[in-house]
Order: structure tokens, then sequence, then C-alpha cells
């Protein structure tokens, strides 16, 4: 099965690194990979789609769309689904807890998988495994955040020299 990544314009060498994110992410889980597509966006299309499908009106970080929400053998089905990331969030949280843009679109695309494989944190103790989950996950994947570090950075160099004045 297969991981699709769409971003915006210059950011196409995000997608090796999140697809293997993705996969780490369900290896971790003991879960095996269906299809899943991850969408980099802006705040307006994640606040259009939280309003939308949550009933709540503001942008958030990351949205999950799991393919197939039963819950009979679950542990079994391959996982799919869509996750939407807002890099206008991804930019502000990762100055907000200092860390890279990279660490933070990890964390946001691990959470993000979770959620695909039917995790929640509606409760406290749900939030506590779900957190370990996360930091679990990543630190597994610190090649990942790497490469998705020089990717950000070579789409942002790519971005400036466009806008430059000659």
């Amino acid at each position: 099965m297969a991981v699709s990544v769409t971003a915006p314009r210059g950011l196409a060498g995000l997608a090796p690194p999140l697809r293997a994110l993705v996969a780490l992410v369900l290896r971790g889980e003991g879960r095996r990979l269906g299809e899943v597509g991850v969408v980099l966006s802006g705040d307006a299309r994640l606040r259009q789609l939280n309003r939308q499908w949550r009933g709540i009106d503001r942008a958030t970080d990351v949205i999950s769309f799991a393919y197939d929400e039963a819950e009979a053998d679950a542990d079994s089905r391959p996982v799919g689904g869509d996750l939407v990331v807002s890099l206008d969030r991804v930019r502000a949280q990762a100055r907000r807890y200092r860390v890279s843009e990279g660490a933070e679109l990890a964390r946001l695309v691990a959470h993000g998988t979770l959620h695909l494989c039917g995790h929640d944190h509606a409760k406290a103790a749900e939030r506590t495994a779900m957190r370990a989950r996360e930091t679990k996950a990543l630190c597994d994947a610190r090649a990942v955040v790497r490469a998705l570090d020089r990717a950000l950075d070579a789409g942002a160099r790519k971005r400036d020299a466009a806008i430059a004045p000659r």
C-alpha cells in the first residue's frame, strides 16, 4: 500500500520522509499500512474542515479522517485515512515549543497517524497514553526529523529566492 503526500510548491522534498514517518509509526503500533494521504495546507483549510466535520470554528494543527472506523478486528486491518496538517500551525507551534519545524511537523503527523490507528485523547488517561506513543515514535524517527528539517530549509530557500528583488 502507499502513502501519498500533497504539499505546496517547493516542498516536494517532504514526501519521502513523511512516507517513512507514517510507516514507522504504524510499525511501532504493530499495524499494517493501507492507503494514507497526507495533505499539507494552511490554517484557512484546517479551519474549514474543523468547522465542517467537528463543529469547531477555529483552525487546528492536524485533523485525521480514518477510512474505516469499525472496531471489529481493527488490529488486523490495514490502517488507511487522510491527515491534513496546517503548515501555519507547524511554524507557530515550532516557535512556541522551541523545536524545529521538522520536529513539529513530525509530531503532528505522528499524532494524526495514531488517530488513524484508533487512539484518542479525550480523557486524561488517553492523553497520557497517546503522548507516550508520540514520544516513542519521535525518538525512533530522529533521522526522519532531520530529513524534514532539510526539506523545509530547502523549500524556504527556494521561496526566498523567488521573491528576492533582482
